[in-house]
């Protein structure tokens, strides 16, 4: 989710500086329900001290509302094409809500 954030607020702060269109809160979405409560709990657990940092990031920007996390179930995560081995149907699923289309197939 970090990782995310700052490609978020990297793209944010290049489309301001372009005066491209009118930049309002970011939405990132993560199907893990921990990683979401991890961001938007002020209460730290023993378990999270080694994302310590990161989770500071996150809830700051969560508070500020530059960005608001929405939770997306698994079957709705279009990243599981590049992540995980998909067949038939859902794999086709994926790649028309991505735009994708096989350059070979005959038309």
């Amino acid at each position: 989710m970090v990782v995310a954030t700052c490609e978020l607020i990297w793209i944010k702060q290049l489309l301001c500086e372009l005066k491209f269109g009118d930049t309002q809160q970011m939405k990132l979405r993560c199907d893990n329900q921990a990683a979401l409560h991890i961001a938007s709990n002020p209460v730290f657990h023993e378990r999270t001290k080694h994302i310590e940092i990161d989770c500071h990031f996150i809830r700051e920007k969560v508070i500020s509302k530059e960005i608001i996390t929405e939770s997306v179930s698994s079957n709705d995560q279009l990243a599981n094409i590049f992540t995980k081995s998909l067949r038939g149907p859902r794999i086709q699923s994926i790649c028309s809500k991505l735009g994708a289309f096989d350059l070979y197939a005959p038309s």
